[in-house]
């Protein structure tokens, strides 16, 4: 059994937790659901380990995660093993997100030595002519994360080392389906030099786990990615802390008769199956000029007939399984449903277990609900406009935000879409999954509040405290 961390130390309990592998079922490993003591016990620890990180220098937290970036680096390949293992995503996919979490803690290392506040213009106010000051900026405290299974490592770095970096301690609560990476990283970050009481790794269904942190008052912060109706709840449990929140979406792209189709296509079938189509920003819907819609299909179907489905350990395979056979009968059922409604299946849609062949379906009304809702599954659903105001309404019409994509030649398309399209990113001549680390992260309406980057997250972990001078010898 893998024993979740509390403080430096391993702690198991006699609930365990099968982690399973997506593509064949088989055990990878066991990990322990915690109780309200063990809930208690990384609380209470936190509250300690965040007095110790405020004796940190900004120097000694870049160095603690400067040095976990590159013991991630030294063990990229067991950790791309592992989660490949436990989340079924590719081989390849599994060492993309390994690199992408050594940039992710080696870019907070230099946000460590960057958290600086400002000079507050006292003099500038009617009654501040005899004062003079700076804001400074504090930690937080003690921060709650919870992590979804889709990016176990590189969605953890995102949320535990902005924390370190602007001094808190961290409760970290993976997603049950997938905490081993997880646990990997805390023995590194102990490894690196972090103070034991600094960071806790707890295991255990989210209802149970991540409530009784949530609800609990010592946490200050609680930083949350995943489904919008789990966010919402958590906001409520929340109450009087600061609350970020990277919610779902259902991504589109707009190819416009002015972009290139050829690109567009291929684009948009990486970014629909990537991981299975289970990341946030995958291309979900494509809504493309009709005087080049059927070229985009033809092509995106080429390219779809050459992926390779199968075992995610494979070097060869291009789509692994989803997370577990139940998600992907759901999918299914939701591709039948567009069918019954009227729409057509260009290609794929076939489940054998966790196994869902890529699909792309055409002339599908809009209340099914893979064109109104976050699939999440490897659907992409494409509709024919007429002009461009159609299609940024097309996008606008479902309850998320993250990102968006559009194809033109045309630089007043591109402002347009800027300005008409309400989602947190739109990337143009690009589709919605295109994301690097360094960049502010979220979204509008349901899909979240808040950014990430090492750069935004710094920030929203620490807060504002202002000192003013008022001269000697000043009289009242």
């Amino acid at each position: 059994m893998a024993e979740m961390l509390i403080g430096g130390r391993e702690v198991g309990t006699e609930r365990p937790i099968r982690v399973t592998n997506p593509f064949d079922g088989s055990v990878v490993d066991t990990v322990p659901s915690a109780s309200p003591a063990e809930i208690e016990r990384a609380l209470a620890t936190a509250v300690e380990g965040a007095r110790v990180m405020e004796g940190l220098s900004r120097r000694e937290r870049a160095r603690i995660l400067s040095e976990a970036s590159a013991l991630l680096d030294e063990r990229s390949e067991d950790l791309a093993t592992l989660i490949a293992r436990e989340v079924g995503k590719t081989i390849r996919e599994a060492r993309a997100e390994v690199a992408r979490a050594v940039e992710t803690f080696s870019l907070s290392a230099g946000e460590a030595e960057r958290l600086v506040g400002e000079v507050v213009p006292f003099d500038a106010a009617p009654t501040g002519g005899d004062r003079f000051g700076f804001a400074i900026r504090r930690p937080l405290g003690v921060i709650v994360a919870i992590t979804p299974f889709n990016f176990p490592l590189n969605l953890a770095a995102h949320k535990v080392a902005p924390a370190i970096a602007a001094g808190n301690a961290v409760i970290l609560k993976p997603a049950s389906a997938t905490p081993l990476a997880d646990l990997e990283l805390g023995r590194i970050l102990y490894e690196a030099g972090l103070p034991e009481s600094a960071l806790s790794v707890v295991t255990g269904p989210g209802g149970e786990v991540g409530g009784g942190l949530v609800a609990d008052e010592r946490p200050r912060m609680v930083t949350f990615t995943g489904s919008a109706a789990v966010g919402a709840t958590i906001a409520r449990a929340a109450g009087l802390k600061r609350t970020a929140m990277e919610l779902g979406s259902n991504s589109a792209v707009i190819v416009t008769e002015h972009g290139d189709v050829e690109t567009a296509a291929r684009r948009s079938v990486r970014g629909a199956f990537a991981l299975a189509g289970q990341v946030c920003i995958s291309v979900q819907r494509a809504i493309v000029h009709e005087s080049v819609a059927e070229r985009f299909v033809g092509r995106a179907r080429e390219v779809v007939g050459a992926l390779v489905v199968g075992d995610p350990l494979d070097e060869s395979t291009d789509v692994g399984p989803m997370i577990d056979e139940g998600e992907a009968e759901r999918a299914s059922e939701w591709i039948r449903e567009a069918e019954a409604l009227g729409g057509s299946i260009v290609v794929g849609g076939e489940r054998r277990g966790a196994l869902l062949d890529p699909a792309i379906l055409v002339d599908t009304p809009p209340e099914a609900r893979v064109w109104r809702e976050e699939a999440f599954a490897p659907v992409l659903v494409v509709r024919p406009y007429v002009t461009l105001e159609e299609a940024f309404a097309a996008v606008n019409e479902t309850g998320y935000g993250l990102q968006a994509g559009i194809y033109t030649d045309r630089l007043e398309d591109a402002l347009a879409a800027a300005h008409e399209i309400r989602c947190g990113g739109v990337m143009v001549n690009d589709v919605p999954a295109f994301r690097v680390d360094l960049m502010p992260y979220g979204g509008e309406k349901g899909s979240g509040l808040g950014r990430e980057g090492p750069r935004y997250a710094v920030r929203e972990m620490s807060e504002l405290r202002v000192v003013a001078f008022r001269r000697a010898g000043v009289s009242a």
